[in-house]
């Protein structure tokens, strides 16, 4: 069908379809076209599967296994390559990175500091509002603040970025999919499956895998493009952790 033809057949017009199009961040009905094509050839999901009173030990395996990849698959197909290569491109010419979240998010944004301190970025990451608007406040236009919330929907991360922004900061959200609160704020959109989690989530299970997801793609892409030095100062940390290790059987302690 012509979009004219679908409008028509929607009891909508031609206008609504291409909108529709455009807030997919679809290039226009064509491209609509295939990735519903794509999607019929799918395997079908069953969806997040919930854990049942007193299951047994392998069934629950099998549970969290299936939910994790197909979490993982969602949110692969929702990354959006301009705006993940945009968020590359500030975060390797960042001064400073400064990574909040709430919750289960702050675990995310704590991770996310780790791994970019091991290639020599200096990496911030605060899950108090207060602390995280109080660096923020002397930062520069060279600085890049990350706000992630599963929900979009988290105030104080939208506080966040709203003052990273006022101060001249590359600001970059992290959310599942969909328009939030959150989203609406940052320069740069990067989302996650937007999956419902279960109603047992054990602590917020998909969506924490999900962020984690992006976090890891993001790093490997800031450590792959500067390759001989991520590898450099990889090697150096590594070989750091392991003199603070326990001496292995027959050396002798150090004093």
């Amino acid at each position: 069908m012509t979009a004219h033809e679908l409008g028509k057949r929607s009891a909508t017009s031609s206008a609504a379809v291409i909108r529709l199009c455009k807030s997919l961040n679809l290039k226009g009905l064509p491209d609509l076209k295939l990735r519903i094509a794509g999607d019929l050839q799918k395997k079908i999901e069953h969806g997040l599967r919930d854990i049942e009173p007193n299951e047994s030990a392998i069934t629950i395996i099998d549970k969290m296994t299936s939910n994790s990849i197909q979490t993982i698959r969602e949110t692969a197909e929702l990354l959006n390559i301009e705006e993940l290569e945009k968020a590359i491109e500030k975060l390797n010419k960042a001064r400073r990175i400064h990574f909040f979240g709430i919750g289960a998010s702050g675990i995310i944004a704590h991770d996310a500091q780790q791994k970019f301190l091991r290639i020599d970025k200096t990496t911030y990451a605060f899950t108090d509002v207060h602390m995280a608007t109080t660096l923020v406040a002397t930062a520069t236009d060279e600085d890049v603040a990350i706000g992630i919330s599963f929900s979009g929907e988290t105030r104080e991360v939208s506080q966040f970025l709203e003052v990273a922004k006022n101060k001249g900061l590359s600001t970059i959200s992290l959310t599942k999919y969909g328009q939030s609160l959150v989203s609406e704020t940052a320069d740069i959109q990067l989302y996650t499956s937007a999956t419902k989690e279960p109603t047992f989530r054990s602590g917020a299970t998909s969506s924490r895998i999900a962020q984690l997801q992006v976090i890891d793609i993001l790093f490997m892409c800031v450590a792959s493009s500067q390759y001989d030095k991520s590898v450099k100062h990889l090697n150096e940390t590594r070989n750091v952790v392991e003199t603070l290790r326990f001496p292995s059987k027959g050396r002798t302690k150090v004093k």
